[in-house]
């Protein structure tokens, strides 16, 4: 305590002396208030993990740095969130955000915007990835014609500029050998794309997680193209302002560490995971359970893994050729040394996790087949509404399940299968059909796409299916 101060007092030493002399104190005046900005995408279910599952359960609070230089350290987080990448990159450049993350199209620009402004910004995690391109989508209006991306020739489609969406949307175009005027692009955020959909303005919208199956499971568009169409990589990742990790690497650490710690407890309780996300972002658990769920379209994995870096490169090259990003080295944008320090920290195999590209599934004993459940492209889910998530061995298992508990009177938040030709997770009743009716052995095979389940069906002798037909093809019983 400050003497002086006391003593100034008189004899009797009043409480705003005391107050007065503790903020004086030595101990105190060394104490340094740094401020943290993290930039965060709530809506974008692909970034929750790295946003505000370490907001909520304050992980980021338990592992920042306080000892050695840290020891004086006061943090205060600035949480700040937004609907897209580009305000995250506009805030970073700024200096008022530190640490960002958003989808790989924006990542890139994020970088080369950084580069470019002195203010040089380093790719230093994943936070989830599809290795196929899965998450991103078109889709359309329910009573909508079109069922492809080749019925949308000439017609009126908006995504997000600069999005992971839009890049989607330019690949696919490329692989395809269209031109960018196939169709009347324009520019709209999802929450305007959503409304004008809904509203028939526009004949299709392209967006980001999760939007491309939240639109269909509201009830009022279906999917016509998903992202694992293109076979292109597409990730999350974290970025940070080059300055501040050099500087703080214990703090850059700590905060994937919080990352790691988030995708944990995301595996360890997907369903009680995906109603605490629903509560905190307000996007419907069914919809955050089909992405980070057990065999969900993401997995979670922060390791930076080559055929990301590759898609990375070819997705600069797309940018580049139509003139939409500025000049990027990205040997100096990625590094993988501050994510590699954190596990060996946590006394992880990082080696062994990059090259690794499982991830958790859906498992257990099929209540209706009474078979295990263990192939993670067959496999079937029933959330039943206030009650538990039942794994199923097949897509017959899971519809016999459904009429099963239809007949006991149950109702259900969601039925997922999955998807014959692209290999991830679907709402039952928004998917097609290939079925073949047989009393001893139906075939039931899913598909997001009408086109895929129309080839299948005509390619095996079957016939193409609604979800209600699917169901009415098969007894209890079989």
């Amino acid at each position: 305590m400050n003497v002086a101060t006391l003593m100034s007092c008189g004899s009797k030493v009043a409480p705003w002396c005391v107050a007065a002399a503790l903020m004086l104190s030595p101990v105190n005046l060394r104490a340094e208030v740094l401020e943290i900005g993290i930039g965060t995408q709530n809506t974008t279910t692909n970034t929750v993990t790295g946003g505000v599952v370490i907001k909520e359960l304050g992980l980021l609070e338990k592992n920042l740095p306080k000892t050695g230089k840290y020891k004086d350290f006061q943090y205060k987080l600035s949480w700040q969130n937004a609907t897209s990448g580009p305000p995250i990159t506009n805030g970073m450049m700024a200096n008022n955000i530190q640490i960002g993350m958003m989808g790989d199209y924006p990542l890139m620009v994020n970088g080369a915007t950084g580069q470019n402004t002195n203010n040089p910004t380093q790719l230093v995690a994943i936070i989830a990835y599809n290795a196929a391109g899965g998450g991103n989508g078109i889709v359309v209006h329910k009573d909508s014609p079109f069922y492809e991306l080749a019925d949308l020739k000439g017609k009126n489609v908006s995504v997000p500029f600069g999005s992971a969406a839009h890049g989607m949307m330019l690949t696919s175009l490329q692989r395809r050998g269209l031109p960018p005027d196939f169709w009347n692009l324009v520019s709209q955020s999802p929450e305007v794309g959503s409304t004008n959909l809904q509203e028939k303005r526009i004949d299709a919208h392209g967006d980001f997680v999760p939007f491309a199956e939240l639109l269909p499971f509201k009830g009022y568009a279906r999917k016509i193209y998903d992202g694992a169409e293109t076979k292109v990589p597409t990730f999350h990742g974290v970025t940070v302002r080059k300055d501040f990790a050099e500087k703080y690497p214990e703090i850059v650490t700590a905060y994937l560490k919080s990352l790691i710690e988030a995708n944990e407890w995301m595996r360890k309780n997907p369903k009680l995971a995906a109603e605490k996300i629903e509560e905190w972002t307000k996007i419907n658990k069914e919809v955050v359970y089909i992405f980070l769920g057990p065999g969900g379209v993401h997995t979670l994995d922060s390791t930076i893994k080559k055929i990301l870096l590759d898609s990375v490169a070819g997705n600069y090259a797309i940018l580049q050729k139509l003139n939409m990003i500025k000049p990027l080295d990205i040997g100096a944008w990625v590094n993988d040394g501050y994510i590699r320090q954190t596990y060996k920290e946590l006394g992880l195999d990082y080696d062994k996790q990059l090259a690794a590209f499982d991830t958790y599934n859906v498992t257990g004993t099929d209540p209706v087949c009474n078979a295990p459940v263990n192939d993670p492209k067959l496999v079937g889910e029933v959330w039943i509404q206030g009650g538990d998530i039942v794994p199923f061995s097949s897509p017959v298992c899971a519809l016999l399940g459904v009429k099963k508990f239809t007949s006991e009177g149950k109702k259900f938040n969601a039925v997922y299968l999955v998807d014959h030709e692209l290999g991830i997770k679907v709402f039952a009743d928004a998917a097609f059909y290939a079925i073949k009716p047989d009393a001893k052995n139906p075939t039931v095979v899913p598909f997001l796409l009408k086109k895929d389940a129309e080839a299948y069906a005509a390619k095996n002798g079957g016939k193409l299916a609604t979800y209600a037909e699917a169901l009415n093809s098969i007894n209890v019983g079989q």
